[in-house]
């Protein structure tokens, strides 16, 4: 086997999947190492008897058609020229918050999200036309920022974006409170903040502003055949384009010497050189766990990964159920469920196993996707976010009784909140922790949110500061935990960009 690449890329995630195909685009020796059997990370499926899950939510945004598909499908179908099958979400989402009696169905379209606003939170329709013309001009600020990364005046882009440098630093809470956006209109606006992981006080508005506006405006998608579908699409690419992958590849170090990324060190004692590594894998892993010898690592980049706040880990409740949809009473694919919409409290009880202040974000498969499972069956995936610290305490012999306590008080919101009957019709279940996810990924405590972007931390300064956060020469990363921050669209172009910086720094493709 080949023992020298221009580029090593280190996890079979999005990020690491797009970044591998990109760099074998451009003409470099390509090495994609995962240490899995199947490529995909989160993006990927398991069968449980005769059912096929899906691990983790997997919406992308920015379709108003399949045809006229915009920002990371049209990358996908355009640029990479996935052999994947899409099929569009039928609605944004359902909102069911149980301590306010309120339940209502959000469609996609900015006039019909303000008109559903003002139907239930009367009188808001000005304050919410406003909010949402705030967030399209973010959004239109960071496609102009992203086409003009190369070239960028920034006395002339202050001049220009006057709106956008005013909310750069300020929250959700500091947009709403300003445009006094009314508490009934917030509870129905902000259920895509557990998307994020972090609350509203907090949570850097230019971020939520992007993501609303990019779900709400035109649409969401999702694979038929689940997340493997990309990923496997993706390998299939990258191999075409000339780029190696190797599975059950799992990479023990990430060679250094003199402030230089060396190359990698398999788990076998496979040495492997390179020019330039990009990891999947977060800085945190990397910088605590990987790079040898360990007095290679900058006192700088611990201090950095110290200095941020992880994000938080999941539980999901993966159903099979023995009924259709209709027989059941599911007729939305997408449902928040939770007490209300205070999202400081919300928060505070991802660390709490015993709280009932659970907000679980839940998607009946088949709704978007009706042959995702046998005639006559549903697949139903329940999630609530939850920190590791959560778990901290239970013991190894408890572990089981508790996870299994957790589901229950989960499919029990779920159906007093719906009226939907799921226990008298489970076929198959299984139940995925922070553990879980830690075991299978590898991921730090099994976190599957990066970290969290708050103003100080979120994608502007984060993109300021890349070239500077470059600790080791020719170590860039991609993923959930970059610049670009976590979600399945912005973990699928950090690996676009890891390689157009190494290509810059380089002189281009080959």
């Amino acid at each position: 086997m080949q023992q020298k690449f221009d580029i090593i890329v280190v996890g079979a995630g999005l990020g690491g999947l797009c970044a591998a195909y990109e760099a074998a685009a451009a003409g470099k020796n390509t090495l994609l190492l995962e240490q899995h059997n199947l490529p995909g990370g989160y993006a990927s499926s398991f069968v449980r008897g005769r059912f096929e899950f899906e691990p983790s939510l997997h919406e992308l945004p920015d379709m108003p058609s399949i045809e006229a598909a915009t920002g990371v499908v049209q990358y996908l179908r355009h640029r990479v020229h996935l052999d994947v099958d899409f099929v569009p979400i039928p609605e944004a989402y359902r909102l069911i918050l149980t301590g306010k009696a309120l339940n209502v169905r959000v469609p996609f379209g900015i006039e019909e999200f303000i008109e559903t606003v003002e139907t239930h939170a009367p009188g808001s329709r000005e304050a919410v036309r406003a909010y949402m013309e705030l967030c399209t001009e973010v959004q239109e600020t960071f496609h102009y920022l992203n086409s003009h990364k190369d070239d960028l005046n920034y006395l002339d882009f202050i001049r220009s974006h006057p709106a956008f440098i005013g909310v750069g630093a300020a929250t959700m809470d500091d947009v709403a409170q300003k445009l006094d956006l009314p508490e009934a209109a917030r509870d129905i606006m902000y259920p895509y903040w557990c998307y994020l992981g972090v609350p509203s006080r907090r949570m850097s508005f230019p971020i939520w502003a992007s993501l609303l506006y990019s779900y709400i405006s035109a649409g969401a998608t999702i694979p038929k055949l689940r997340s493997h579908e990309l990923s496997a699409a993706f390998v299939e690419k990258i191999r075409l384009a000339g780029g190696q992958v190797w599975l059950n590849a799992r990479v023990a170090e990430i060679t250094a010497k003199d402030g230089t990324v060396t190359g990698v060190r398999l788990a076998d004692g496979t040495e492997i050189s390179a020019d330039a590594v990009i990891s999947n894998a977060s800085p945190s892993v990397v910088f605590s766990n990987l790079i040898a010898p360990p007095d290679e690592v900058p006192a700088a980049a611990l201090q950095n990964i110290r200095s941020r706040k992880h994000g938080f880990s999941l539980v999901v409740v993966y159903l099979g159920l023995d009924a259709s949809p209709d027989e059941l009473g599911l007729h939305d694919y997408s449902y928040f469920i939770a007490p209300h919409m205070e999202t400081d409290r919300l928060y505070d009880a991802i660390y709490d196993l015993e709280s009932d202040e659970i907000m679980q974000a839940t998607v009946c498969l088949n709704a978007a996707n009706p042959g995702c499972s046998p005639e006559g069956t549903t697949i139903l995936a329940i999630t609530a976010g939850y920190r590791a610290e959560a778990w901290a305490s239970v013991k190894e012999e408890d572990y089981f009784r508790v996870k299994n306590r957790v589901a229950e008080r989960l499919i029990t919101q779920f159906e007093k909140a719906t009226g939907v009957d799921l226990r008298n019709h489970i076929e198959e279940i299984e139940i995925a922790t922070p553990q879980t996810f830690a075991r299978y990924s590898g991921a730090w405590e099994g976190i599957v949110y990066g970290y969290e972007p708050e103003p100080w931390d979120s994608v502007v300064p984060r993109a300021v500061a890349v070239e500077s956060e470059t600790y080791l020469n020719g170590l860039d990363f991609c993923g959930g935990f970059s610049y670009r921050s976590h979600g399945y669209g912005s973990s699928l172009l950090s690996g676009k960009a890891a390689v157009e910086r190494i290509l810059k720094r380089q002189g281009g493709a080959r």
